[in-house]
């Protein structure tokens, strides 16, 4: 309860309190829709309401004991709440729904992003087992695949091509949602992941006159934005988590609207090499981690690497070479923002363009790689003399 009221008591908090008030307003949100400024109602508004909720999330986790418990594997020394993913996704869902315009294609993602939640949600209070939640993510995608979200490599005419773009939209979205979960293990760095990745599909959505998907990277920036002051801080440890179910929402949705995107015109694999760029620390870590757990015998089947908890992540090599937590953070959102920023320049490259952009990013990674594993080496020799 004292914790609590330090974070209703403060200046900023007063302030978001009375700004939510006015965007809620009728006149407010009328103005800012008819003059062609939705972007700034939908950050905004999803922006506030996380900032105004997640103290009661937090009290609500408190005092009904939804708590992650520290043991010898976790970084956190005290009970934390674990539920922070529900303001998360009231914040979204509000915000999208003041916004007034719905498609088949946002309804699906929705539908599909809650059923992810719930899982979520079950697993952070009672626990269950990787097949469970797996099926739920096949649910998930299938709902979306039945409205026609897919990724389209082969024509959708044929049985083979049909198949084939069907798997690597199930891969793609299944990979995503939890890779983003792998990285919820760090003090902000699920969240500040989001929000990068949101911001730069945002951009690419306005590039590419796709305000549908723009809407949505703004809803999910704004709830994270109001989310993370409770999750990272410089100097603070985080008084609230995302849980399962809050960083699988946001995997699933982002993996969606990649999905959902058609990133240029003027090839396939500039296109495809967009949303590539933008996830791509997600994905090279679940590449890594998949190499080094397979080739090293630790796991043999696939349950085994779903049910497999390790410290391999690329934030926890990370924070073996910096020796900090919060250093190996900030320095994984620099490089995500770092490879973004190639995807804002694909709308209008060629193909061999793209190819190079592609290349570029995988020649960084192995650098870090390089540079990681060395220091890593050095570190032990050290601590072993």
């Amino acid at each position: 309860m004292d914790e609590f009221k330090r974070d209703t008591v403060k200046p900023v908090y007063v302030a978001s309190v009375i700004l939510l008030f006015m965007f809620f307003l009728p006149p407010v949100r009328f103005f800012l829709q008819e003059s062609g400024e939705r972007w700034i109602y939908i950050l905004l508004i999803s922006f506030f309401l996380s900032f105004f909720i997640t103290p009661f999330i937090k009290l609500f986790g408190r005092k009904f004991k939804l708590l992650d418990m520290p043991d010898a594997r976790k970084l956190h020394a005290a009970p934390v709440p674990v539920i922070g993913g529900v303001g998360v996704l009231i914040a979204i869902l509000v915000s999208i729904y003041f916004n007034g315009i719905f498609t088949k294609g946002l309804t699906a993602v929705i539908a599909g992003a809650f059923i992810i939640f719930i899982s979520g949600l079950i697993d952070d209070i009672w626990s269950v087992s990787s097949l469970v939640r797996l099926l739920f993510q096949i649910v998930s995608v299938l709902i979306l695949i039945f409205s026609g979200i897919s990724i389209i490599i082969f024509s959708r005419h044929t049985w083979l091509g049909f198949a084939f773009n069907t798997v690597v939209t199930f891969v793609w979205i299944v990979g995503i949602t939890n890779a983003m979960n792998f990285f919820d293990g760090m003090d902000g760095l699920a969240s500040g992941l989001s929000i990068l990745i949101a911001v730069f599909l945002s951009i690419v959505s306005f590039q590419t006159n796709q305000p549908f998907l723009g809407w949505l990277s703004l809803a999910v920036l704004g709830s994270c934005l109001g989310f993370i002051p409770y999750n990272f801080g410089i100097n603070k440890k985080a008084t609230v988590f995302l849980g399962d179910s809050g960083s699988n929402l946001l995997g699933f949705i982002l993996a969606s609207l990649a999905v959902m995107g058609e990133w240029s015109g003027k090839s396939l694999i500039a296109s495809l090499a967009t949303p590539v760029l933008i996830f791509s620390i997600l994905i090279y870590d679940m590449i890594y981690i998949t190499i080094k757990r397979f080739g090293t015998g630790q796991v043999k089947t696939i349950k085994e690497w779903m049910d497999y908890v390790g410290r391999d992540h690329l934030h926890h090599r990370m924070e073996a070479l910096l020796q900090s937590r919060n250093k190996s953070v900030l320095f994984i959102y620099l490089l995500s923002f770092t490879l973004s920023m190639n995807a804002l320049i694909l709308r209008n490259t060629s193909t061999a363009d793209a190819w190079l952009l592609l290349f570029q990013a995988g020649a960084i990674l192995i650098v870090i790689s390089i540079l990681e594993i060395v220091g890593n080496r050095k570190e032990r020799r050290k601590d072993y003399k």
